[in-house]
């Protein structure tokens, strides 16, 4: 059951963070859920300035106490939501820190049967957002923000073609999505001063995503990521899941005899490469590049991530609730026709 949180409770909640209590600990002592707590601190924290000149993050109660004050004042008596602080809080804590889009979230509620005083419409939410009820989340936390200004490109022509199987060569299924096992390839790139980058790969059935980090941008690091892949899962496994790969005509793809063939010898997989700068023809591809960088904007250095913070991301998407599977997620459907850890 949702509870508003009173000025008692964020002077607690001060007193908790200096002494290092956790925010599920926090929560259960509140009596109110997480993502409560998480939108309470994100709302009281501010910049602090030590003596030395050096900047830290602190909360403050009277600050928060401030803002949600303002909100009420501007909320007014007429809104859904403001008799509801659970469900607030949990749209909050979703679009805000984990980054789902309004649609996902509502549709996952629906989807898992979450219950909860009240409940708003997609629109009404979107309307909430842009008004600024929310205490935490603005239009800037919106994964695709709208009146964008459409960029100009340029059409160039293309330098070169990868050899191997054009896409045109691709058994018609594939183009269907109506089998399972057959992939989308392509590289997330840093800042230029970086070598390293994330090879990605999407399964067009399913939209399951793995993400390998490469130490640098090139045939070989794509070779030995796909290795350790097969070496991981067994060739059998490999060869049932990865039926085929689609990738563009980049420079780390070139090497498609070291692609196809396995680390025991033999064909592994098929690969076709799109026609140059067509990335339309890699969409789930390209759509899953936009997932990671709503945690891993342009500039990222893959270089100073960990493996399991990438796999944290990976695990993020292959969980993210999707519209066209009934808001149900990408691994719930993998599983489906595939028993394999990857």
């Amino acid at each position: 059951m949702g509870r508003h949180l009173t000025y008692t409770n964020r002077l607690q909640i001060e007193a908790w963070l200096k002494a290092g209590v956790k925010v599920k600990e926090m929560a259960e002592m509140l009596g109110c859920c997480r993502a409560t707590v998480y939108g309470e601190i994100k709302r009281g924290t501010y910049t602090h300035s030590n003596s030395d000149w050096a900047e830290e993050e602190r909360y403050s109660p009277e600050i928060a106490e401030k803002k949600i004050q303002e909100q009420l004042r501007k909320k007014g008596p007429d809104l859904k939501i403001s008799n509801d602080n659970e469900y607030a809080a949990y749209l909050e804590y979703k679009i805000g820190v984990e980054k789902y889009s309004p649609r996902a979230v509502l549709g996952e509620i629906k989807a898992k049967g979450l219950k909860f005083n009240t409940t708003i419409s997609r629109t009404t939410l979107y309307r909430y957002i842009n008004k600024g009820v929310f205490l935490t989340v603005t239009n800037d936390d919106l994964p695709s923000k709208r009146n964008r200004k459409k960029k100009k490109y340029h059409k160039v022509r293309p330098k070169r073609l990868n050899k191997g199987l054009n896409i045109e060569q691709r058994d018609k299924i594939v183009d269907s999505r109506s089998e399972f096992g057959h992939w989308e390839m392509d590289c997330v790139v840093g800042p230029q001063k970086s070598k390293a980058a994330l090879l990605v790969l999407t399964e067009r059935y399913s939209r399951y995503e793995i993400i390998e980090r490469l130490k640098d941008k090139t045939a070989k690091s794509v070779e030995t990521a796909l290795n350790k892949i097969e070496r991981r899962i067994g060739k059998a496994a490999f060869a049932e899941t990865f039926k085929s790969i689609t990738a563009d005509n980049g420079s780390e793809f070139s090497d498609y005899q070291a692609i196809e063939k396995s680390v025991y010898g033999g064909k592994r997989t098929s690969i076709y490469f799109c026609h140059p700068y067509s990335a339309y023809e890699r969409g789930s591809n390209e759509n899953a590049n936009k997932l990671i960088r709503r945690h891993c904007p342009k500039g990222t250095d893959f270089a100073r991530m960990t493996v399991k913070s990438i796999k944290k991301i990976q695990a993020w998407i292959n969980n993210y609730p999707r519209e066209i599977f009934g808001f149900l997620c990408a691994n719930d459907v993998f599983k489906v026709f595939s028993t394999v850890t990857l």
